[in-house]
Order: structure tokens, then sequence, then C-alpha cells
């Protein structure tokens, strides 16, 4: 196993002590051995398979979310979806292994101390059952880390310990009706008096609002640049706080979207997030993270699909023989096959420059959202046009991959504005070579 330290004073978290959080000693010991031997997996092309190239610590993280995901979101996914059911207690058997605080440091106040291609395996895994409720556990997890990164030592203490272990679910809030790719152009004000802020102002499309215990909230206390934006902590029953209507969405059914309305809404001074007018940076930091857990869902709901596919086509019965047999199809899944990897390869890269702070960052979790949040729609709806009619059905499980990886080309940054971040560094580049 690699050796994976991080220091928190004199407290250091290893990637065993980790395993032993999520696997038990018994799943440890069984890690332990196959650190120790060369891995082999007979009958199958590891080439793939999801984890693929990962050491053998992540190896078994996979396999772990990837075992929650068969035994406790697969079997209930089509009813989330259909009844629109926001499944808490589910999430928070999620969080009861390490999945509620995956990339929050300190392990005292409930963290997983994990890294940055942790949670992208993770993600990946838990999606291949349920695409909706792994991207909220994806934003819960994302706000978790900002407090982790930005909060003081009250912030983290306060909240934390509740948020990792899902007693608190939390949301992020910065697209407003007049600014969702225009970010920096929000409207909502902070206007501080006394010992407390007052926020007036309306946030869109909130995942877990009205049903979520905390939302960081980007609003404007300075000039009208992105430095005049803060970010603060507002708890659910914070006074001047109300929630629009239930939205009803083509996909992401699972977990609730609704407005998020502050009219004189009371917060306490000690809850602004870093320091006045850092609020814009910690929204762009914690999107660079979201876009990479947005396209690692992505890819958990393209393999399954592949798979649903692949599985289709060699029973399906026409012109004397199986769909497999038919070179048009044959291309087809080598092309989405070939996507997926990509858009694994690329996801997982991005991630890891992620953990290594790399100032490329943020050009790569751009390309890795748009290229995997694209590819891996492309591949969704290849699978349904394999499976003819049947994929159209809601009793077969491909049109509710396809409707919950729609959004992911709009959210986090629409890919639209993915080219411009690229383009933009693009055309500042100095080739050396």
């Amino acid at each position: 196993i690699r050796d994976r330290r991080r220091v928190r004073g004199s407290h250091k978290v290893s990637s065993m002590s980790i395993l032993v959080k999520l696997l038990g000693k018994r799943a440890l010991q069984r890690t332990k051995h196959l650190s120790k031997t060369k891995l082999r997996y007979p009958k199958r092309l590891i080439t793939f398979e999801a984890d693929f190239g990962l050491p053998s610590a992540q190896k078994e993280i996979y396999k772990v979310a990837y075992n929650f995901a068969k035994e406790k979101l697969l079997p209930h996914a089509p009813e989330w979806d259909q009844k629109a059911h926001f499944p808490v207690d589910v999430i928070k058997e999620a969080a009861s292994i390490g999945f509620g605080g995956i990339y929050v440091k300190d392990t005292d106040l409930g963290g997983t101390g994990m890294t940055r291609l942790d949670a992208a395996v993770i993600f990946e895994a838990l999606s291949t059952a349920c695409v909706s409720t792994t991207a909220y556990l994806s934003i819960h997890n994302m706000c978790a880390g900002m407090i982790d990164t930005y909060g003081t030592k009250e912030q983290k203490e306060q909240f934390l310990p509740k948020i990792c272990e899902m007693e608190y679910f939390s949301s992020y809030c910065l697209t407003e009706p007049n600014s969702g790719s225009d970010a920096a152009a929000l409207r909502t004000k902070a206007v501080k008096r006394g010992d407390h802020y007052y926020l007036t102002g309306e946030k869109s499309f909130i995942s877990g609002g009205g049903s979520s215990d905390i939302y960081l909230v980007m609003a404007r206390t300075g000039d009208d640049s992105p430095s005049g934006i803060s970010c603060f902590i507002v708890p659910k029953d914070s006074p001047g706080l109300s929630f629009g209507k239930k939205a009803h969405k083509l996909g992401w059914n699972s977990q609730p979207t609704r407005e998020v309305i502050m009219e004189d809404c009371k917060v306490p001074e000690g809850n602004l997030l870093g320091k006045e007018g850092q609020g814009f940076k910690i929204a762009m930091q914690g999107l660079d993270g979201g876009r990479i857990n947005i396209a690692a869902c992505s890819i958990g709901g393209a393999h399954a699909c592949l798979k649903y596919a692949k599985d289709h086509v060699l029973v399906r019965k026409a012109f004397g023989g199986t769909l497999s047999e038919l070179q048009t199809v044959q291309f087809k899944l080598a092309n989405m096959a070939t996507r997926l990897y990509s858009s694994r390869l690329m996801v997982r890269n991005a991630a890891s420059l992620f953990d290594a702070k790399d100032p490329g960052l943020t050009v790569a979790a751009a390309m890795a959202k748009q290229h995997a949040t694209d590819e891996c729609f492309d591949i969704c709806n290849d699978a349904l046009q394999l499976f003819g009619g049947y994929g159209y059905l809601k009793e077969y499980p491909i049109e509710r991959y396809l409707r919950d990886l729609r959004v992911h080309q709009i959210l986090e940054g629409t890919n639209e504005i993915m080219r411009v971040i690229i383009s933009r560094k693009l055309l500042a580049h100095d080739f050396q070579t």
C-alpha cells in the first residue's frame, strides 16, 4: 500500500487507518495480502474495469463503495426516481462508512482524511447504481471541504462533526435567477449591523434546498467586482430564511431542488467563512473539486450503461444472430468503451492534480468535466439506441441514467463555460516546446 500521510499538528492519518475505518479489520487483512501479491483477474480484461490502474488500497475503497451502491442504492433507485424520494436514511448510512466527509482532514472532527482521487473513485462507484443520490453526496462533500479548508477552528468544531456524520446535510448556494454562468454578477447582498450580517437575495436550483441543514451562501459585501463577494455559513433555522416550491425535474429526482430565499436573513458574524471579499475565490476553488466530482458521477453512470448494453447485445437476436455479431454494433461498443476510458483517465488525472495543488488544476478540471460529461452522456444515449424501443421504457434502467446525466453538462459551470476557461488559458500560454 502506498504510504499516504497527512499531518495535523502531531496527529497523523495513514492509508492504513483510513482503511480500518472504511473496511474493518478483516478486509484490512485482505488488503495487506493484496499489497504483497500480484493481482490477477481471470476471465476478464482489466482495461475495461473501473479499478484499472488503481493501487491496492484504492481498489479496496472502490469495492466498498461499489458494494454499498449495489446493496443499498441500486434496488431502490428506480422507485426513488419515480416518487422523487430523498433517501435520507440511506445517505446517512453512507456517512457511517466515511462518505460524509471524505476529504475532511481531521479525523477527530469526523473526517475520513482521504484524497480527491479517492473521492473520485468513490463517487464513480456509487453512481453505477444511482447518479442522482451520489451527486447530492458529492455536493455535500464539497461544502464540507470548503469549511475544512477555509473555516476557523471554532467553525470546524461547530459544524464539521455533524456534517461528516450527516446529522447536518449541506448545500452550496451560488447560482441566482439572473446570474448562472456569470456567477460574479450575483446580487445577493450581506450588510453588517452590529455583530450580525443580514442577507437579502435569492438563490436558484439549489440541490437539497429546504431539506439541508446548512447552506454555504455567496453574497456581496463590497463592490460589484468578484472581490466584493463573501461566503457565509447559513443554518436552516436562521431568521429570514425560506424556500421556494420543490422543482419538478427531468432527472436528479432523488434529491430535492428549491430556491433559497433570504429576506434580511440574520447570520452571526462568526459564520463568515474566510475573510470578507474572499467568497468568490472560495466558491471557485469549491467548483474545481465539484467539477471533478460531477464528472466522476457521469463516469459511473456511463459505466453502468455500457455494461447493460454489452449484456443486451449478447442475447438480443436480429437478422439471424445476436446484435453483438453485427460490426456496426461492435464499432459502437468500441467507441463507447474508448470514450469511457479516456474520461476516466482525465478525471483521475485532474483529481491527482488537485491533491498535488498543481497550478494547472482549474484548466485540468474544466477539461475533465467538459470531456467526461459530454462523452458519458453520449455513452448513455448510445446504450439506449442499442436497446431500441426497450431503452425508452422505464422498466429498463438506461433512460434513468440518461436523464440524470444530462444536467451534468449544465451545472458546476456549463460546458460552454468550461471551453471559455480552457481557451482563455490556452491563448495566454507561451509554448516552450
